[in-house]
């Protein structure tokens, strides 16, 4: 199956059940100023993300860039399923992951090698399949000899490690990732930047939600800048970078080597 996403005038609202408070509405409206109201209930809602309609086929890189409080990350959570729209609707074809949190979805009362054989079958992977899976996530992890131990004793660099492993251990179709992130001491770093990379690069389609100028000009082919929770600007990747830059007062950095073209 071809991976596709496809989203067609979605919109997406937070209720604030407690939103009649005047402190809490004032604080609220704040940092999201225009984009409040409400709803049927009449009660006050944050309007994330309005009318967002775009098209993804296999090859295409997509980077999401905006202020903080844009709609960036809550369109990634969309896209994972992780949300519902009020309006509009998503689709999403073949097999994803999405890297918002290397820790996402562990339990901290089980061992290492029990969080990881209950990822696997999440994922539909046969016995042999997870029994490599355990070999390659211990392996990677450097967690040898705590792999048998509840992770709830380990250490925070220990988690990181087993939840990065965890992560860009089953390759997808469909790649999510908020943020271009690397986790660990020096030589850890090293291993992950590559296995972050081949992983991204085996991916049909990939969305990225960054910060990182350099990131999105490196790996994404295309851009789209959210603004109060619309699309402002969708289009290539370094006109877009350029008019955000623009907007900012901000020179856009050289471009680097493509990686996105080798992908």
């Amino acid at each position: 199956m071809t991976a596709e996403i496809d989203v067609r005038g979605v919109s997406l609202d937070f209720p604030l059940y407690h939103g009649n408070a005047r402190s809490l509405k004032r604080t609220v409206f704040s940092t999201v100023s225009g984009r409040m109201g409400s709803d049927r209930k009449q009660r006050v809602v944050v309007q994330a993300l309005r009318d967002i309609s775009f098209n993804l086929g296999s090859g295409d890189r997509l980077g999401l860039i905006g202020t903080n409080g844009a709609g960036k990350t809550t369109l990634l959570r969309l896209l994972a399923g992780i949300y519902e729209p009020v309006m509009g609707r998503v689709r999403v074809r073949g097999s994803l992951n999405a890297l918002l949190d290397p820790q996402l979805g562990m339990n901290v009362d089980m061992t290492g090698r029990e969080n990881i054989m209950l990822r696997g079958l999440y994922n539909g992977l046969s016995h042999p399949a997870i029994l490599r899976l355990a070999d390659d996530v211990c392996a990677f992890a450097e967690l040898e000899q705590f792999i048998d131990l509840p992770v709830r004793i380990y250490s925070s660099g220990m988690v990181v490690r087993l939840g990065f492993a965890l992560a860009t251990a089953i390759r997808p179709q469909v790649l999510l990732m908020d943020e271009w992130f690397l986790a660990g001491d020096t030589a850890f770093m090293e291993k992950a930047r590559g296995r972050l990379e081949d992983m991204v690069r085996g991916a049909e389609i990939l969305v990225l939600s960054s910060h990182s100028s350099a990131a999105v000009l490196d790996w994404c082919t295309r851009v789209i800048w959210m603004d109060q929770g619309r699309i402002r600007d969708d289009g290539p990747a370094h006109e877009v970078m350029q008019h955000y830059a623009d907007a900012a007062g901000v020179a856009l950095p050289p471009p680097a080597p493509a990686a996105a073209a080798a992908a």
